[in-house]
């Protein structure tokens, strides 16, 4: 208990609730239209997502194309539930049913298909996600391609913020755990975890299954935000869209991810009327920071992500 309360813990806590206040204080008086308010929520739930397909792909190492499809089912579950129940607790059913699901799929698909390695993973977990929106599609509960509409908004602010600030502590306390330093020791070097007695199968599927659990919620409290879903939302490129936030935050590194997804999200708002040039832009976001992280991987220096943050020296 006394470690958890220390100088650094209090100030970080300090600061989280001062800027859920803030915000707070600039919706209930309207100063933060509600264009802003839908850049503040698709920031906090692509922080969600980015941070959940970080403890998969930069903690553990394993390559996942599919994070979308866990996300869709989150989305389609919370909203069928919320469409068809009249109970108050409908909304924070949804999220639980969702995010369970989420996991339960990504059990049932990690199980195989986390054997796999590389490149033929990546595939695997990019074919996942596409047989999702193929079921999804041909539902007929699920409305086809015209997709849900007329979905209750309980999604607002505060639930955004517990549930984003929720998603990071669960998955820094993870990573800091043996659990997490067992998933960074197959990162390194899987053959040696093998070695040293780590059951690699058992705790890649627990990453697995706990990113896809936080992409449900991610697609939870969407449906409730955005009233509207459709197959198309949840394919390929919304995976892509994903990656390339873990990407330029840094692999591996959870402030990275949350810094990442609010300048991208920032990037997207002033470029809503260009999208093409927006794709354009993330991918040369892309090349660039593949040339700086090779740069500083031939200099033996550790990317951390913060770009005003000294950069670490990992070796001689």
């Amino acid at each position: 208990m006394n470690k958890l309360i220390n100088r650094k813990n209090l100030k970080t806590m300090a600061g989280v609730v001062s800027l859920y206040g803030i915000v707070q204080f600039l919706i209930m008086f309207n100063i933060l239209s509600d264009y802003y308010q839908i850049t503040l929520s698709l920031i906090c739930i692509n922080i969600i997502l980015a941070v959940s397909l970080n403890l998969i792909s930069g903690f553990t190492g394993q390559f996942s194309l599919g994070h979308a499809g866990f996300m869709s089912i989150g989305a389609y579950t919370s909203a069928l539930i919320t469409m068809n129940m009249t109970d108050e607790y409908s909304f924070f059913i949804g999220i639980a049913v969702g995010a369970i699901l989420a996991a339960v799929v990504g059990l049932v698909i990690g199980i195989p298909t986390l054997r796999l390695k590389g490149d033929y993973l990546a595939i695997a977990t990019l074919g996942m996600g596409e047989i999702i929106k193929i079921i999804v599609l041909n539902m007929g509960f699920t409305g086809g391609a015209a997709g849900l509409s007329g979905i209750p908004q309980y999604t607002n602010w505060t639930w955004l913020f517990i549930f984003t600030a929720g998603t990071v502590i669960l998955v820094k306390n993870f990573i800091n755990s043996s659990h997490g330093r067992a998933c960074k020791s197959i990162r390194e070097d899987e053959i040696a975890s093998e070695a040293m007695g780590i059951n690699t199968t058992k705790y890649k599927v627990l990453a697995f299954v706990i990113g896809a659990f936080c992409a449900g919620i991610a697609g939870a409290l969407y449906s409730s935000y955005f009233y509207y879903i459709k197959p198309d939302m949840f394919g390929f490129l919304r995976s892509i869209d994903i990656l390339v936030i873990v990407v330029v935050g840094g692999m591996g590194s959870i402030g990275g991810s949350i810094v990442s997804a609010i300048l991208l999200a920032v990037v997207s708002l002033y470029l809503q009327d260009f999208p093409e040039i927006r794709m354009i832009l993330y991918s040369l976001i892309l090349v660039m920071v593949m040339i700086v992280r090779e740069k500083f991987k031939n200099k033996k220096i550790k990317f951390n992500g913060f770009p005003w943050k000294k950069p670490e020296k990992v070796g001689t």
